[in-house]
């Protein structure tokens, strides 16, 4: 199973690896879930691929993974490259506690309200952010989390483009401004 055939097939293919691919998305997880089930009980393995990152983990899959285990099937994690941890070990933040916050909504008053209440947490919190909406995403949170609280935006990491921006809100929030981001970006931020 794999987020996008394309992608997943240019690595099989790479590793003279010749399998069928099927594809799984949030819009298909339930019935795909189902044909895995079944796949299962005919004695086939099946593995989850994602394009990037970590089945499940902002990703699809956790429904397919659930299934299986309450079908009383193992399964078996094979961790892949994790830009929320990479992220967070390459920022200079405090690590001993963390939040994964993942996607924050996209329309501006959700993504407030939830900013709002992730200040309660007491810890360093892990976001995804499209690059899109950076700049949008780090001025929310200089409003609500505050300006000075210390960040990093971790760009492309483990990839030819690597880059890590490091400072407060209001300093990253200026450099947003000022040029643009692109690529996968994992925003940790400081607890307050």
């Amino acid at each position: 199973m794999a987020e996008d055939t394309r992608h997943t097939r240019k690595l099989l293919t790479h590793l003279n690896i010749s399998n069928n691919l099927i594809s799984l998305h949030s819009h298909n997880e339930f019935s795909r879930a189902q044909e895995v089930l079944s796949r299962l009980g005919q004695g086939e393995t099946v593995a989850l691929v994602c394009d990037a990152g970590m089945p499940t983990v902002s990703d699809a899959g956790v429904d397919v993974v659930a299934a299986t285990a309450e079908a009383g099937y193992t399964v078996v994690p094979i961790p892949g490259p994790s830009a929320s941890l990479a992220a967070l070990a390459a920022a200079g933040l405090p690590t001993d506690e963390f939040h994964f916050v993942g996607f924050l909504p996209p329309k501006k008053a959700a993504r407030q309200k939830q900013l709002q209440i992730l200040t309660e947490i007491a810890a360093t919190l892990i976001f995804f952010v499209p690059a899109r909406s950076i700049a949008t995403v780090v001025e929310d949170m200089t409003v609500c989390l505050g300006k000075q609280r210390k960040a990093a935006i971790c760009r492309e990491l483990t990839k030819v483009h690597e880059e890590i921006l490091r400072g407060s809100l209001e300093e990253l929030s200026q450099q947003c401004t000022a040029r643009e981001l692109r690529g996968e970006i994992t925003l940790i931020v400081q607890e307050d």
